[in-house]
């Protein structure tokens, strides 16, 4: 099978790291190829930006069969639909994987929810990947391709994660009464992309997260603890200062099951919760 991605970021760049032997090509999109670290081993780059396109991408996915979709959406919509609906209609592709995210489904104020749960987007950005939800849903609909959306929850690993923040003193302990984040390490996503590749539902929609929905002062003192780094001072949310997006976030209270992933999927999160994952990267010196 051949492998391509629009959006060779944080999560498919380990996506592809993880599934090195399932492919027997693999190529994907970045901003800029000739940007310094924007290669990934024998990974074969292609521009993707707002203005042009490399000319070699209609006809990669002629020959492509899973088809990753990670670039996030423009404002108009989704980027790859508009212009490659075709191609990609004709195309051999059997599995197509949309990454979305938890926030489509707003503030539930702290209740369990699951797949099932309406979305009730509080932002402009989430009523976006609603909207380009449905449209990868409609068109694998039409075209009778395998579309899955895969919604993700917080997003951390080597690199990226609460103890890189303490290091470099970018981190705030923001006390918010009754607030919770659910959160998914990197490799489980990977894990959850790769089961379903094996057992393609079209129309299928997963929430990927982990176990355990939990303050985010809570996550910061344990990796403070883990990793012997001062704690950085308690700061009320009502006086901290946050950016408008950040503040968003404080704004949406819920917590989310991964029932489905399990059940139908087969996933055993290697990392069911932040401290097994932030363990993990402390282990094995990838903070």
């Amino acid at each position: 099978m051949n492998l391509f991605v629009f959006g060779l970021g944080f999560t498919a760049r380990r996506f592809v790291e993880r599934a090195a032997g399932r492919f027997g090509q693999v190529r994907a999109t970045v901003t800029d190829p000739a940007r310094p670290g924007a290669g990934l081993g024998d990974v074969a780059l292609r521009g993707f930006g707002p203005e042009t396109d490399d000319a070699r991408i209609a006809g990669d996915l002629a020959d492509t069969d899973v088809l990753l979709v990670s670039a996030p959406p423009s404002r108009d919509g989704d980027t790859v639909l508009a212009r490659y609906r075709d191609a990609i209609a004709h195309s051999r592709i059997g599995w197509i994987g949309y990454l979305s995210t938890i926030g489509i489904y707003g503030d539930q104020q702290g209740a369990w929810i699951d797949e099932t749960t309406p979305p009730n987007p509080a932002s402009g950005r989430s009523h976006g990947r609603i909207a380009v939800e449905k449209a990868w849903l409609a068109f694998g609909e039409e075209t009778g391709k395998a579309v899955q959306v895969f919604r993700l929850s917080g997003i951390y690993g080597p690199g990226r994660n609460p103890i890189v923040k303490l290091r470099e003193g970018k981190s705030q302990r923001i006390i918010k009464p009754g607030q919770v984040f659910n959160r998914i390490h990197v490799d489980d996503i990977a894990t959850t992309l790769l089961a379903s590749i094996d057992r393609p539902r079209a129309q299928a929609i997963y929430n990927v997260t982990d176990d355990e929905p939990t303050p985010p002062q809570v996550v910061t003192e344990y990796a403070a603890g883990l990793a012997d780094l001062p704690l950085p001072p308690e700061i009320d949310f009502e006086t901290a200062d946050l950016s408008p997006m950040a503040r968003s976030f404080y704004g949406e209270n819920k917590r989310v099951r991964n029932r489905l992933i399990r059940e139908e999927l087969g996933v055993d999160l290697a990392y069911p919760t932040y401290r097994e994952g932030l363990a993990a990267l402390v282990a094995d010196a990838k903070v």
